[in-house]
């Protein structure tokens, strides 16, 4: 892969940047519209949950807490700040993404383009894939408050587990690769895979806070727009990433 580490750099923030905004672009299209339903879903039991309080005062109970909703930010800024927010994610990753690069370009002698797309693809299976078959992603009105730092942990230990997948993974396809059955070169990585990640499933718990009156095709159109984000970003990365190194190696350099 042709350039210093600044140039991979650069090259990983443009690709990055690129991806974050067209990530946001697809979250604004497919999922805005999923987590307004889901907001509304959330006001609606809160308003019944409020005329119940407020019945019960008025019949002399007391109870102690309240229902104040108000958010820090309206809808209308938290819209305009999915493009910041996915913009800085994506130069955030592109900056990581690059410097794992940096360093796997010294394990092989794939060209730095095709490296670009494996790297971006076992990224996305281990950071996006394994966690989300795992705990998908859940709209606003889903998830007890009380639990968001245990869910939280669960889902990094499930982006460990995928990492730890993914190293198995090419551990194995190292051991194989004087394998002469292309077959085996080829099953034996993903075998290795899917092992792994079937063993860490059993582990770790399950995790389902989903109320019984949740509408379910709202729940799947959520999680598939989430889905559809993340594949998006990565996908965008590598193949933007790939494209800069592949037009970067093949520039002629001009003669003295």
């Amino acid at each position: 892969m042709p350039g210093t580490y600044t140039r991979l750099l650069l090259r990983g923030l443009l690709a990055g940047l690129v991806a974050g905004l067209l990530a946001g672009g697809v979250a604004f299209v497919v999922g805005e519209p999923h987590i307004e339903s889901a907001i509304a879903l959330e006001e609606a039991a809160g308003e019944s949950h409020s005329h119940d309080h407020d019945h019960a005062t008025a019949a002399g109970e007391s109870h102690g807490h309240s229902h104040g909703d108000d958010a820090l930010v309206g809808r209308t800024g938290q819209k305009v700040g999915l493009f910041l927010a996915t913009g800085l994610a994506g130069l955030a990753l592109g900056a990581l993404y690059a410097s794992v690069l940096h360093f796997a370009r010294r394990l092989t002698d794939m060209p730095g383009w095709k490296l670009g797309l494996v790297g971006a693809a076992g990224a996305w299976l281990a950071i996006e894939a394994v966690p989300f078959l795992k705990y998908p992603a859940n709209p606003p009105a889903v998830g007890d408050p009380a639990t968001i730092d245990q869910r939280t942990l669960l889902w990094l230990a499930s982006v460990v587990l995928g990492l730890v997948a993914i190293a198995v993974a090419v551990a194995v396809a190292k051991a194989l690769a004087t394998q002469d059955l292309h077959t085996v070169r080829i099953a034996g990585p993903a075998v290795a895979f899917l092992v792994v990640v079937g063993l860490g499933y059993l582990a770790l718990p399950s995790v389902d806070e989903v109320g019984e009156g949740f509408p379910a095709t709202l729940l799947w159109e959520f999680r598939v727009a989430s889905f559809t984000v993340q594949l998006t970003l990565w996908t965008t990365l590598g193949v933007v990433f790939a494209y800069l190194t592949e037009r970067a190696s093949r520039r002629v350099p001009i003669p003295a």
